[in-house]
């Protein structure tokens, strides 16, 4: 069985339960990430989107304007109304999916205070042309790089270049949830204490690969609800278990992550013989191993992901409703998804493949097999 979303070796099981019952030493991993964020204060937070929401009280972002990418979650939509926020969306670039820089320029006006950009499914902006296109202007650049922990920019890792910065951990980590904030040294942010839920320890059970199995085939229809019923507007902190696990698995990552990327090249190659299309790799980590579909079988991209379901390969299709194909955003905002061609293209024919650390060549060719076969099948 192969699965997306981050998995637990079979070797680590046992060790990652002792998880609930350690001591946290939050400290201690603050000063292993040091290195990695110099000059910048962390906070842990419950998710990535209470990071978002403390960034736009902290930089007064209520009543503006904000440029941020077209394909990009709507969880953002609530967030953006909440605070009066109007965002002005920017197209994609195909062979990236990051927003069409040249673009920006157009786009600023006197009550824009802010862009948001995207290091899009763990592969780095181009940071020197972005910071070219503002040279001209005075707004904060906030970095989403909830796919891209420990992914560099010529040799300096992201979340070091904007403003301020916020990832999604649990994104790229077995753990049952976890954000991370990375601002600047004079912040001081308040966070709620959290405790480990019944949300949290189902979470951590689709983290082994035989639950997972089992959540996908059981409980599609319960976990929307449960996520839909805890969002909360308090700024909480991560949990302790959910920390212990971010510190289990962070020396494992690191030292892994060469190994990842080599796959995923492997990966891309065999993807692009059968006519998908793949993100550029310089410096990608590659949180999702992410293509678009050939052309010729767009339309036939979701009976693609539900024949690999059927062979026990879950790959999924993250951001196929982006914010601006949200039915209450495009109302709210009065969008023409139609101003933005490549979202709705990389919408309509992406697809995100299983990727683990722990995966062997062999592993990709089997799947690679298997898609080979669906693909002449559907032809």
């Amino acid at each position: 069985m192969y699965f997306v979303h981050p998995q637990i070796e079979k070797k680590k099981i046992l060790k990652s339960f002792s998880c609930f019952f350690q001591k946290t030493n939050l400290k201690e991993i603050k000063e292993k990430l040091a290195p990695f964020f110099p000059e910048k204060e962390l906070y842990f937070v419950d998710m990535a989107r209470t990071a978002f929401r403390i960034i736009v009280e902290k930089l007064n972002l209520r009543n503006s304007q904000i440029l941020m990418p077209a394909f990009i979650c709507d969880v953002f939509y609530p967030i953006l109304k909440e605070y009066n926020i109007k965002p002005i969306f920017l197209d994609i670039d195909l062979k990236t999916f990051h927003i069409k820089l040249e673009k920006i320029k157009d786009k600023i006006s006197e009550n824009t205070k802010a862009i948001l950009i995207c290091h899009t499914f763990g592969l780095p902006m181009d940071i020197d042309n972005l910071f070219f296109e503002l040279k001209t202007s005075n707004i904060f650049v906030i970095e989403d790089a909830a796919h891209a922990f420990f992914a560099k920019y010529k040799n300096s890792f992201v979340g070091n270049f904007g403003t301020v910065s916020f990832f999604s951990l649990y994104k790229q980590f077995p753990m049952a949830r976890g954000g991370l904030l990375v601002c600047p040294k004079d912040w001081k942010v308040n966070l709620r204490e959290s405790k480990f839920n019944l949300r949290d320890f189902i979470s951590f059970l689709n983290s082994i690969s035989s639950f997972a199995f089992l959540f996908k085939k059981f409980g599609q229809k319960i976990a929307p609800r449960m996520m839909r019923g805890e969002k909360k507007k308090e700024f909480l902190a991560i949990n302790n278990v959910s920390l212990n696990l971010f510190s289990l698995f962070l020396n494992d990552f690191e030292k892994n992550l060469e190994k990842r990327k080599n796959l995923a090249l492997f990966y891309q190659e065999s993807l692009k013989e059968l006519g998908f299309e793949v993100q550029e790799e310089e410096g990608n980590i590659f949180c999702y191993l992410s293509a678009l579909v050939p052309k010729n079988l767009e339309g036939k991209r979701d009976k693609i992901v539900k024949e690999l379901q059927k062979r026990r390969i879950f790959c999924t299709r993250i951001w196929k409703d982006p914010i601006i194909l949200n039915k209450k955003a495009q109302n709210y905002w009065k969008i023409n998804p139609k101003d933005y061609p490549n979202t709705l293209e990389a919408a309509k024919r992406i697809i995100n493949f299983p990727l683990q650390s722990h995966y062997h060549q062999e592993d990709i060719k089997k799947i690679i097999f298997v898609l080979k076969k669906i693909l002449n099948f559907l032809k």
